[in-house]
């Protein structure tokens, strides 16, 4: 275990948990397209996947990841 305080919670915040449900189901999507060969559908969830990371880069800099001020960790 480590008890370094600049440990940055390896993503365990609301931002973080936001921006990783939209890129999965993106690529959940992303994978069914090309197995049913339907290439606008495989682009637009490509796009979704940039969308979801630029939603855990807003929700960041709005407070809600780890180092944000809306953010409270929990103790384990």
């Amino acid at each position: 275990m480590s008890t370094d305080i600049s440990d940055p919670g390896h993503g365990h915040s609301p931002a973080a948990w936001a921006a990783v449900i939209v890129m999965l189901v993106a690529f959940t999507i992303g994978t069914v397209a090309f197995w049913l060969d339907t290439a606008w559908l495989v682009w637009a969830s490509a796009g979704l996947l940039v969308v979801g990371a630029l939603l855990g880069w807003i929700l960041a800099k709005a407070g809600w990841g780890v180092a944000g001020p809306k953010y409270v960790a929990k103790s384990h």
